[in-house]
């Protein structure tokens, strides 16, 4: 795993000890708190959950498949260093990219950017269509991720030529 900046790592702290803060105050003073406001929404919450599962789930596989890119990677790189060393050659060596292929890697680039989305629209629906927390987290995650996952597929073409990313898309299949 790449190294992290301590401003990096205490900005998305604070940021989500304040997104915290926001969601559950919503959901504690305009939520709904009697069984009148809780009267059909049982259908909204539970499919909520389910699209929720199914995001976190897809969220979840993805980065694994990310992480074992990076693992595999890392393997190889032991086993050059380790050579380059026997030989007498210094122990540098280069880090290693590739395309990932499987799940919804191949249909778009980032995947895990698309299931965080489709969680955060069940926690929408979970919340309730009013919860404006939840809406305007999920708001702002397709109005920051989407121009780096377009910048990202840039990349990948750059990187890795466009006859072998195809007709792949950045974060919508088909799309975008």
């Amino acid at each position: 795993m790449s190294p992290i900046h301590p401003t990096v790592w205490a900005s998305a702290l604070t940021f989500q000890i304040i997104n915290a803060t926001c969601i559950g105050g919503w959901l504690a003073g305009y939520g709904p708190t009697t069984s009148y406001d809780w009267a059909g929404r049982a259908v909204l919450i539970e499919v909520g959950m389910m699209i929720w599962a199914a995001g976190f789930l897809g969220n979840v596989y993805h980065d694994d498949e990310l992480r074992e890119i990076r693992r595999a990677a890392a393997k190889k790189q032991e086993r050059k260093a380790k050579e380059q060393e026997e030989k007498g050659g210094s122990k540098s060596v280069d880090k290693v990219y590739e395309v990932p292929q499987n799940g919804l890697f191949r249909f778009i680039l980032y995947p895990h950017y698309l299931c965080e989305w489709i969680e955060w629209a069940g926690f929408w629906l979970i919340g309730g269509l009013g919860c404006v927390p939840a809406r305007s987290f999920l708001i702002n995650e397709i109005t920051t991720m989407t121009p780096r996952a377009v910048s990202g597929r840039r990349w990948y073409i750059e990187r890795f030529s466009k006859e072998k990313i195809g007709n792949r898309k950045a974060i919508i299949p088909g799309l975008l």
